[in-house]
């Protein structure tokens, strides 16, 4: 249910306010905490080029880039995400439940064994070309069974296939690399922040951060496209593109995590929802930038609890936002099977 103007003015700036304090917190806790612990003084004072010089190694080439990273692709899966579901009208759609990140992860593991054959190490510009190319194949194969299945369970099942197939392609590739490529492509395709860059940091910067914007100038149309296609085309939205607009910018956002951290699950599904409880709305203007921020506060969460549960060990951050987000899925379908029962 949507808030009046007063009750909800005041609800969205405790929104903002929570999560500006919770990213700022989970940054602060992933730049200190981890093998070899940092109190905020040694930490800050590393940041700003003091403390000692293995203390600046470990922030600059570990910690900080791995912490950026996780905020950038948390909230570029959440915001596309958020675009699938308004592009499909499902609330469980998102680049993982689709097979998105799967397409994405099939044509990087095919480009990285390539690569990797040849002696030489893929780069960030054709590792993220590769990733847009197998998560636009994935989102036209669901575009096309779109038009041929009625309900939107059955499109939901065939994503979950197409996924599958992209997964089961991918072991088969696997499992005919070499030993060598194979402990590159194991650690990557488990999903992780780890081993990113600074320099790969700016690379996803660059890519999402114009996503970003485009999603964001999308809010308007968005907001008419909620009310039906209909309204939309007398409020004077563009269908076709907007639609066209849809696809490129969830999938460029998801190719982006998918090259660099490999697939992540269900965060694209739960933190949207999550967002618009927080909130007490749906709508895209204010969904948008709270799913950016809090795909950011799930993700360095995630990673945080990924590298410290169970240390030294440390578990891929897919296993725990599939623990966490899960759950948030199961609620909603739910949670519409309950409304749709109230109906009858």
């Amino acid at each position: 249910m949507e808030k009046t103007a007063g009750g909800g003015k005041t609800r969205y700036i405790f929104g903002f306010g929570l999560l500006s304090v919770l990213a700022l917190a989970f940054f602060c806790l992933n730049i200190c905490l981890g093998s070899s612990d940092m109190s905020p003084a040694e930490a800050i004072g590393s940041l700003f080029g003091g403390g000692t010089e293995s203390g600046r190694r470990i922030i600059f080439s570990i910690r900080l880039p791995r912490t950026l990273a996780a905020m950038l692709l948390g909230g570029a899966l959440s915001v596309s995400g958020l675009l699938l579901q308004s592009f499909f009208s499902n609330p469980i759609a998102g680049p993982f439940v689709l097979g998105i990140s799967s397409g994405a992860k099939l044509t990087v593991a095919a480009a990285m064994i390539f690569a990797l054959e040849h002696g030489a190490a893929l780069g960030s510009l054709p590792m993220t070309a590769a990733a847009l190319a197998g998560a636009l194949g994935a989102v036209g194969v669901i575009m096309l069974m779109s038009g041929r299945v009625r309900s939107m369970a059955q499109l939901i099942v065939a994503g979950v296939m197409v996924g599958y197939i992209c997964s089961a392609l991918t072991e088969l590739m696997v499992t005919f690399a070499d030993d060598a490529n194979i402990v590159d492509l194991h650690s990557w395709s488990m999903g992780s922040f780890s081993g990113i860059s600074m320099r790969d940091v700016g690379f996803i910067a660059a890519a999402a951060v114009p996503a970003f914007i485009g999603a964001f100038m999308l809010s308007k149309p968005m907001s008419a496209y909620r009310l039906g296609e209909s309204y939309a085309r007398s409020a004077g939205v563009d269908i076709r593109a907007f639609r066209t607009a849809l696809v490129i910018l969830s999938s460029i956002l998801s190719a982006c995590v998918t090259a660099f951290a490999g697939p992540v699950s269900f965060v694209g599904v739960a933190v949207p929802h999550l967002m618009k409880a927080l909130f007490g709305t749906s709508k895209p203007i204010v969904i948008i930038p709270a799913s950016l921020i809090g795909g950011g506060v799930f993700c360095m969460g995630c990673d945080l609890a990924a590298r410290l549960m169970f240390a030294p060990v440390e578990l891929s951050v897919s296993t725990v936002t599939a623990v966490l987000g899960a759950p948030v899925v199961i609620g909603v379908m739910l949670e519409r099977r309950g409304r749709k029962n109230d109906g009858q």
